[in-house]
């Protein structure tokens, strides 16, 4: 038995999953407020599971791109939760699990500001490239030079801005990554010796005073 966490964007979002079979799943949109909202989201979604916290055999976490401050918050509730089940816990992209289970080409995008984006390109399934944060101006020059024709998404809170690069493609703004998505990509392959880290792609906006 699985639980998963997403608080990296615009959402905080839990699922929880025994094998295949989904439990209980919600994602709440919010821009900021995700300490405060996750314990207890966490505390309903396993109430409605019908499971106890000593059931639960490995915990999924979204590791960024994305909120510096909110990734943190999903980071630090895994790892602690992990480490008092002693149960391992695994990092998942962001970017990846935007892109989960969709065919055709898919361009997960958020939105960096600074004119930038997260980028990371899939096809049918298959990792095409490695995540990164782009000017708005190349990662569009990216997509267009990898793109091979065929069915297109884009997802993410970027893929508006990059929505004139593929103008036939299917373009979604989800708040994030679907939490079952996330339980599953922690689901694949052996447990992590390591606990997961932050997934930064950029230094961050706050700066020391001088």
């Amino acid at each position: 038995m699985i639980l998963a966490l997403d608080t990296c964007l615009t959402a905080c979002s839990v699922a929880i999953l025994d094998g295949e079979t989904v439990l209980a799943a919600r994602s709440e949109a919010m821009p900021r407020g995700h300490q405060e909202r996750l314990a207890p989201l966490v505390r309903e979604m396993m109430i409605e599971a019908g499971a106890a916290f000593g059931d639960l055999t490995r915990i999924g976490v979204t590791v960024g791109p994305g909120s510096f401050t909110g990734l943190r918050v999903g980071l630090a509730f895994a790892k602690g939760l992990s480490a008092a089940l002693s149960i391992p816990c695994v990092g998942v992209g962001t970017l990846d699990a935007l892109a989960f289970g969709r065919d055709g080409f898919v361009a997960a995008i958020i939105d960096a500001r600074r004119e930038q984006v997260y980028v990371q390109l899939f096809g049918d399934g298959v990792t095409l490239t490695a995540p990164d944060a782009l000017a708005a101006t190349t990662a569009s020059a990216r997509i267009a030079e990898v793109y091979a024709g065929g069915p297109a998404t884009l997802i993410g809170s970027g893929a508006p801005l990059l929505a004139d690069t593929l103008p036939r493609a299917i373009v979604l703004t989800p708040d994030g990554p679907d939490p079952v998505a996330v339980a599953r990509l922690a689901m694949r392959g052996p447990a992590p010796v390591h606990a997961p880290r932050p997934l930064y792609l950029r230094a961050p906006d706050a700066k020391l005073p001088i």
